[in-house]
């Protein structure tokens, strides 16, 4: 009596299957094809689907072959699993990014842009130290003194220093003018020293 021969699955079958391996970079991953569904217009959805335009190769584990770094792979699919992006300390959001923009991956993508984002502005805020100097003018200079003020310099505060410093009289009063300008958070330095000196010469001109 003839025994049926056991069916070998063709590549069709192969995308019903619940689990899918990748092969990412020479790194395999296992998981299901719900996983990589999540989202319909992301590149790993097209290529499980059961008629797929995409033309990819196997290896001989029948892993699908993507030529991609595993390392910044793995919080893609981790993502995909459980809705957040998790990224560990050596990586950088920007090859997540780059990861997810390559699978096409619209929420992931603005997630990662959001978190770039509030990096950056962090890094900003540590590393920006606001530098103040002190200009002297007369009254008739004053006109002078706003319009030539360039550089990202800007006015903070102008102290009528006339008749504390014996200058003169009414006519001939004298100013302090104090400027700041935002520069990369600096060491001990002559900015600094300047920056204590204003911030004096504002407590005073609030005083007077």
């Amino acid at each position: 009596m003839a025994t049926s021969q056991p069916t070998m699955k063709n590549g069709n079958e192969d995308r019903k299957s619940k689990w899918v391996k990748l092969n990412v970079g020479g790194t395999l991953f296992t998981t299901t094809r719900t996983t990589l569904f999540k989202d319909p217009k992301s590149f790993l959805y097209r290529l499980c689907q059961e008629n797929s335009d995409l033309d990819s190769d196997k290896d001989e584990n029948g892993a699908y072959l993507i030529d991609r770094d595993p390392m910044y792979f793995a919080p893609v699919l981790n993502y995909l699993r459980h809705g957040n992006l998790v990224i560990n300390k050596d990586l950088a959001e920007e090859g997540v990014l780059e990861e997810a923009e390559f699978y096409n991956i619209a929420e992931l993508i603005k997630i990662c842009k959001e978190r770039i984002r509030e990096r950056d502005a962090t890094v900003n805020k540590t590393h920006v130290k606001h530098v103040y100097r002190v200009l002297q003018f007369s009254e008739e200079e004053l006109t002078q003194m706003v319009s030539s003020l360039s550089d990202g310099w800007k006015y903070e505060q102008i102290i009528n220093i006339g008749s504390n410093y014996n200058y003169g009289g009414d006519d001939h009063a004298e100013f302090l003018c104090v400027v700041s300008k935002e520069y990369p958070n600096l060491e001990n330095g002559v900015e600094n020293e300047t920056s204590d000196k204003a911030k004096v010469l504002q407590q005073k001109g609030s005083r007077m």
